[in-house]
């Protein structure tokens, strides 16, 4: 629910507002390297990288820089073959974020000589690009006026309106984009774009927030930054069982070549169902998320006979034998090869 005087307020002091979040940035705003840079393919890999991954995760890995040096261009992305990109993006999740990044990367040759369009209305024409990206790649590439809503705007702004709305309904969406357009300071929206988010990131954080060292914190209208802002009710969670074989000939193991939309490309161990697992030997239990579904990973040692293969051992399209240097360079879900590591060497001991 919006209290109407609470963004009246907030406006009558724009310009004050603008200049104390342009003033923290310059003297506080953290220093990382896709910030270093105004090149807008760098800008744009970092924003995808970003969405679904943690900005301590990017930078403890190093993975915007390596990817980068493995694809510094548009070119070289374009020209890539699947396996390896899914490979540079392994442990990232979001699979097809690196997908639509090669798809993006075709467009701007195709379509803009190589060069890309610097309005958000133009960027966002560009495959797997929305309206944040598009924002961002405006703002923080050219220096457009473009307004951004990430989680960390949409949380700082939910809290300075002390507004009820649920961020994530199309109203709550709409106003949001409206109250972020309004308050951009249009001579610099690459600062300031930058200022509210690290504000989010740093003091309006979703738990435990600094609001007495915030430095908007004069403008806030919300006595309980905790219950902001609204979402949905989340789906529910689903349990999935999965029973995968780990099976070796000489220095050689079997791999199924995942073809479904979310993995497709990706090598995981075979898939079984729990009744051809029934006389196998259990030899580990995993877990890991993906998505709304919560998934234990039961692994079976095969020492004969293959369930599902024919007594002749002819293995399906799908299944395939590596040696084991080779299943290092494949691209494969991070939570599988976990756990393939960590059975290999039981095995070996």
């Amino acid at each position: 629910m919006l209290k109407p005087n609470c963004v009246s307020e907030l406006f009558k002091k724009r310009d004050l507002f603008q200049q104390i979040v342009l003033d923290w940035f310059r003297e506080e705003g953290q220093s990382h390297p896709w910030r270093e840079t105004q090149d807008p393919w760098a800008i744009l890999v970092s924003e995808i990288m970003l969405q679904q991954t943690t900005v301590a995760a990017v930078r403890a890995g190093r993975r915007f820089e390596l990817f980068l040096a493995e694809f510094p261009d548009l070119q070289t992305i374009a020209a890539a073959p699947e396996e390896q990109l899914l490979k540079a993006w392994e442990g990232l999740g979001y699979y097809n974020r690196v997908r639509n990044l090669q798809k993006t990367a075709l467009a701007v040759i195709q379509d803009w000589g190589g060069q890309f369009p610097r309005s958000a209305k133009e960027l966002e024409t560009l495959p797997g690009v929305g309206p944040y990206t598009a924002g961002a790649i405006a703002s923080f590439a050219f220096n457009e006026p473009s307004p951004i809503v990430d989680g960390n705007i949409a949380r700082v702004l939910s809290r300075l309106m002390d507004d009820e709305t649920e961020i994530d309904s199309t109203i709550g969406k709409r106003q949001l984009w409206e109250w972020a357009e309004q308050l951009l300071d249009p001579a610099h929206p690459r600062l300031f774009n930058s200022g509210i988010m690290e504000i989010g990131q740093t003091y309006c954080r979703p738990k435990k927030p600094e609001c007495l060292q915030c430095p908007v914190a004069t403008f806030c209208k919300t006595r309980n930054p905790e219950e902001l802002p609204k979402k949905k009710k989340k789906a529910a969670v689903v349990l999935v069982d999965e029973h995968a074989l780990l099976v070796r000939k000489a220095d050689k193991i079997l791999l199924t070549r995942e073809e479904g939309a979310r993995r497709k490309g990706f090598y995981r161990l075979p898939l079984r169902s729990q009744e051809e697992v029934a006389d196998l030997t259990l030899i580990q239990t995993s877990k890991y998320a993906i998505t709304k579904h919560r998934v234990t990973l039961h692994l079976y040692e095969v020492t004969g006979a293959i369930p599902g293969v024919s007594p002749a051992g002819d293995v399906s399209p799908e299944e395939s034998w590596h040696s084991l240097q080779e299943v290092a360079d494949l691209p494969m879900p991070s939570p599988i090869r976990r756990a393939l590591e960590q059975a290999l060497k039981g095995v070996s001991e």
